[in-house]
């Protein structure tokens, strides 16, 4: 993670107040190599950071997606995750999220052919709608191995074809 000093930098420069609770926030999400909701930032800080509340989590983690710090992915369970974007392009990843149990799987796999897709994709949306694309995410929704495995006890939010079974 860069310095301190490099974040205060980021947002004094668009404007923003450096806090303790920014800090450490994102202190916490360099440290984590998983996805993290605002409940669980919360749960691991609150002990740690007087006066924190889950709604300014929530408000730190909307701004940092806004100023392009944390990446926001939605998983399975309906509920927002967050990581650390990285400047570093062979960090580059995409995800599987599981729409039962809202597992998150990064992978790297295919990455170049994707990214050489999106390029030429994203030129195509530039000049089509003159509209100036700034990133992408690319999300597969499925079944991971144990959910799948898992004898069917909740419906799959993700395959409404599902119902349908149920009912024959």
């Amino acid at each position: 993670m860069p310095p301190a000093h490099y974040w205060q930098h980021r947002f004094r420069e668009r404007g923003w107040r450096w806090t303790a609770s920014r800090e450490r926030i994102l202190d916490l999400l360099s440290r984590t190599s998983g996805h993290l909701s605002a409940k669980d930032v919360y749960s691991t800080l609150c002990a740690s950071v007087p006066g924190l509340g889950l709604t300014t989590v929530y408000r730190t983690l909307e701004l940092l997606r806004r100023l392009g710090i944390v990446q926001t992915i939605t998983s399975g369970d309906g509920q927002s995750r967050y990581e650390l974007r990285s400047d570093d392009t062979n960090d580059h990843h995409h995800h599987l999220i599981c729409t039962r149990c809202g597992k998150i799987i990064d992978y790297r796999d295919f990455v170049r052919e994707e990214l050489e897709l999106v390029k030429k994709t994203q030129d195509a949306l530039t000049e089509k709608y003159d509209f100036c694309v700034h990133g992408h995410n690319i999300e597969f929704l499925g079944l991971c191995e144990k959910c799948r495995r898992a004898p069917d006890k909740a419906l799959d939010m993700g395959n409404p074809d599902q119902e349908k079974r149920r009912r024959v």
